[in-house]
């Protein structure tokens, strides 16, 4: 017999989730690795068609995605989600959505998204048995939208000023998980067929909130789109559409302040604001865990809003958070009309909506244009202060309400050189030298990246790029493809020590040391050499070092390092009886019942993130995850794809692993644009419910 609730999930939820839309006019398009293609008349049935085709094969994680903006993930996944619960509490989406959701929004974007939204909840009204939790359906517009704006606010990095404020282990589940990327584009100018190239080569977790779907999308309304998106997403986030192609990289701009109040010295919760005092308003939040598998626990967290946003009372002060990620509700809207472009200057037109907060942008398009922003939201903050500290918080000339333009920020379009390329490094090196943003011309409060800041990708894409005048397509794939460390590594110095340590002075480690001083610094299969910096590496980030102690500061010592050589050869005699273990038998690229040997590692090109397993191995947690290269040629885009495991995630689908092999291996499948092609190599057809 149902319960009470499931009956009222199946008897509301269809009510809202059908409308206008006819089911029987959408197809979802399976190909043999069960990608789906969505065809239907109107953009609203592609994205009810995408809703669905997404359910089926991940309704988890579309779940995941929505029980934080509800308060949920707590009752759901105990201590671990309820930390997610007061994150978005804390980072606030709710506020903005709610102000600007009936006018901020185009209306036919608006219609796509409750399109969308009504897949999701009628898909989730007839497998009630797949729901986590009854009070999540049916979902609301408006949830999406916020689920958005906490993407962007996490992507942004907006969890690090909350670390400065409650301490390093406020939010310590890691919300904001390894995140990277490659993107980068030749021209005519650079290719020796003439035609324009696009590498689109994210670094995003593998599995979870943040990993990859891939989807085609293609309605007679002009959207016709292959890319990918993180679950959950109403369009393609990059990806290729006839006309252009786009990526992002993770960009590393000021996108949130920490201010400190000025008390009243008697009266409670009472901040001097412009030589008035002002009351802090209650913003309590109740985190509800459930423990027991049954027994639901409230733990009130204290917080309060100030002008500035949300306030936290410490130890050490009061001190309000101002993000630019919650300023806006349009990120989805504009990665919809990005999606729509047919051309670069439509292209710029959805990017001047600055809805999508953040992140690098590299384009390619059929024109022979090939372009570079480090996008983002940002604030037109007050000159002559310090942005990346903590600002004291009493007067208005500090309260940001305004932002910079898009022409404002570093971009390059066309450089005469013919590539533009990002590797999370410095927007002020996008291009060769000549063509180059000027840092001299940006704003300092925006708080971008200096010139001098590298990461070893960067620098090894520069070193490829320019070792021929014009290069072809496979020597395109293989600059995406390569394996290798910078010597010597400019935007590591301090980690370059490894691979110069002196093996008279550490005579228990000598055979270690000087195969590093031999290494050619590929992350090969079969180097054992490889195996030891992947462990050193995973020790020394575990031990408090960070990226920035690899560049600068006196933090990573010589002592540290010997003592991360130690903490390898013991991990390899432990696990594998050997100090010389090749990559291929340490890091493992793993699901279900499949395990197959993978190169790789941190920060080269084809980059791998690996976390240490119980039996010794090494497991891809991160990296190189969904791939795209495209040809822009006379007769359209030749596109072709992997993905890290496959489309679906659910273990008993014969496309949970069935891309790992073609990943492992560095090799790409054909995808196509073309609809006859799509139905003629289909393995099934049917329609949404």
């Amino acid at each position: 017999m149902l319960k009470p609730s499931t009956l009222i999930l199946l008897i509301l939820v269809p009510i809202y989730a059908q409308g206008q839309i006819q089911p029987s006019n959408i197809d979802i398009v399976r190909d043999s690795f069960g990608v789906p293609h969505i065809f239907a008349p109107t953009d609203e049935e592609v994205a009810y068609g995408l809703a669905w085709a997404t359910a089926e094969d991940d309704f988890k994680t579309i779940q995941e995605q929505l029980l934080p903006i509800k308060g949920l993930a707590g009752m759901v996944s105990g201590k671990n989600g309820a930390i997610f619960d007061v994150a978005v509490h804390i980072l606030d989406p709710s506020t903005i959505v709610e102000k600007d959701y009936e006018t901020a929004l185009s209306p036919k974007f608006k219609s796509v998204l409750e399109s969308y939204v009504k897949g999701i909840n009628r898909y989730a009204s007839l497998h009630p048995e797949e729901v986590l939790h009854k009070d999540l359906f049916p979902a609301h517009p408006k949830d999406v939208l916020k689920a958005y704006v906490l993407g962007m606010a996490l992507l942004s990095h907006a969890d690090k000023p909350i670390f400065k404020i409650l301490g390093e282990d406020a939010l310590s589940m890691g919300i904001n998980e390894t995140r990277g990327s490659n993107a980068f584009a030749i021209n005519s100018t650079k290719s020796i067929d003439g035609n324009t190239y696009m590498a689109i080569n994210s670094h995003q977790p593998l599995e979870g909130l943040n990993s990859w779907y891939e989807a085609h999308l293609c309605s007679e309304e002009g959207w016709n789109i292959i890319g990918s998106n993180f679950v959950g997403g109403v369009s393609i986030f990059h990806g290729t559409n006839e006309h252009l192609s786009w990526a992002h990289t993770v960009n590393h701009a000021d996108f949130a302040d920490v201010y400190k109040l000025e008390m009243h010295p008697d009266k409670k919760h009472v901040y001097k604001f412009n030589n008035e005092w002002l009351e802090l308003e209650p913003y309590h939040t109740k985190a509800r865990i459930k423990l027991f598998g049954f027994l639901p626990f409230g733990l009130k967290q204290k917080f309060y809003k100030s002008v500035f946003g949300t306030t936290f009372i410490t130890d050490e002060g009061v001190f309000a958070l101002r993000i630019t990620a919650n300023q806006t509700i349009k990120t989805a809207e504009q990665w919809y009309q990005m999606n729509k472009a047919t051309n670069y200057s439509e292209f710029r037109q959805a990017l001047e909506m600055q809805g999508i907060t953040c992140t690098n942008i590299i384009y390619a398009d059929k024109d022979d244009n090939i372009f570079y922003i480090s996008n983002g939201l940002l604030p037109k903050r007050k000159q002559g202060l310090d942005w990346k500290k903590i600002v004291m918080g009493t007067h208005s000339d500090v309260l940001w309400d305004s932002f910079y333009p898009l022409d404002s920020l570093p971009q390059v379009l066309n450089p005469k050189e013919g590539y533009v390329y990002n590797c999370n490094h410095s927007p002020f090196l996008s291009a060769d030298t000549a063509s180059n943003p000027k840092e001299s011309q940006i704003p300092n409060t925006m708080g971008y990246q200096a010139a001098e800041i590298l990461t070893n990708r960067g620098e090894r894409f520069y070193t490829l790029i320019n070792e021929k005048d014009k290069i072809s397509y496979q020597q395109f794939k293989a600059i995406r493809a390569d394996r290798y460390f910078e010597k010597p590594m400019d935007s590591a110095p301090k980690l370059e020590v490894l691979f110069n340590l002196d093996p008279e002075k550490h005579p228990q480690h000598a055979a270690s040391i000087t195969a590093l001083n031999m290494w050619d610094r590929e992350f090969s299969e079969s180097s054992t050499e490889a195996s030891i910096v992947v462990l050193v590496i995973n020790h020394l980030f575990k031990s408090g070092i960070d990226n920035e102690d690899l560049r600068a500061g006196e933090k990573l010592t010589e002592s540290k390092l010997i003592a991360a050589i130690n903490f390898a050869e013991n991990h390899l005699i432990t696990n594998f009886m050997t100090k010389e273990v090749p990559l291929a038998e340490l890091q493992i690229h793993s699901r279900a019942d499949t395990y197959l040997p993978f190169a790789g590692g941190p920060d080269v090109m084809a980059a791998v993130y690996s976390s240490i397993q119980e039996d010794g191995t090494i497991r891809p947690i991160a990296g190189d995850s969904y791939i795209q290269m495209v040809q822009w040629t006379e007769n359209g885009p030749i596109i072709e794809s992997i993905n890290a495991y496959g489309a679906s995630n659910h273990a008993d689908s014969p496309h949970h692993t069935d891309q790992m092999e073609l990943f492992t291996q560095q090799k790409l499948k054909p995808m196509t644009l073309d609809k006859q092609q799509v139905y003629k190599q289909a393995k099934s057809i049917y329609h949404p419910k």
